[in-house]
């Protein structure tokens, strides 16, 4: 979920920074250091902006720098156990699919994928459901739950989060619409099953 949420810090301001406008030095250095990392809460920065100097900067003994409170606003991107996410496949694997959901990746193991036995076809890049015959491939919007988080808050990349796509309303949007016809005309599903 993205949220936009108002911090304040503390910046390390090098020497040679020193003696140009602090307003724009303040601005970089607080887009460095905080876009692209976590938080103690597990909220990702995503834009940083609003950056404003608060008081005056400190000087420590024995550190030619100076330590400048700042406040500023942010975007976060911030998951949460349970929530439901609607991403893209970003890549197929023998053990399940990678779906890309806002700045972070998750994976959905070849056991949640559906309620079917599952084919692996790595040739094509897809996962297939053996009697459904529905598959799963790169580039396939898909909505799924977010059932465990592992946050790395020192490189938010590599977090390890684990998805599921079997509950109701879950799935690849294509299945979703499907089963949505399947649910609200049911006098043509009896007419095909009438054909076979």
């Amino acid at each position: 979920m993205y949220k936009l949420i108002y911090r304040e810090d503390v910046i390390r301001i090098p020497p040679h920074y020193l003696g140009k406008d602090p307003d724009v030095v303040a601005n970089f250095l607080t887009r460095k250091n905080f876009e692209g990392k976590m938080d103690g809460e597990n909220r990702l920065a995503i834009q940083v902006t609003d950056v404003k100097r608060e008081g005056e900067g400190r000087i420590v003994h024995g550190d030619g720098a100076v330590f400048q409170r700042v406040g500023f606003n942010a975007l976060a991107f911030q998951p949460h156990l349970h929530e439901v996410i609607e991403g893209s496949v970003v890549e197929i694997l023998k053990f399940g699919a990678f779906v890309r959901f806002g700045p972070l990746d998750g994976l959905v193991h070849i056991s949640q994928v559906m309620d079917d036995h599952i084919d692996v076809d790595l040739g094509n890049m897809r996962l297939l459901g053996k009697d459904s015959k529905r598959d799963l491939r790169v580039g396939d919007k898909v909505r799924a739950r977010i059932v465990s988080m592992s946050m790395n808050e020192r490189s938010p990349r590599e977090s390890r989060i684990g998805l599921t796509m079997r509950q109701g309303g879950l799935g690849k949007l294509e299945w979703l619409d499907e089963d949505h016809l399947k649910d609200t005309n049911p006098e043509e599903e009896e007419t095909k099953k009438k054909k076979k």
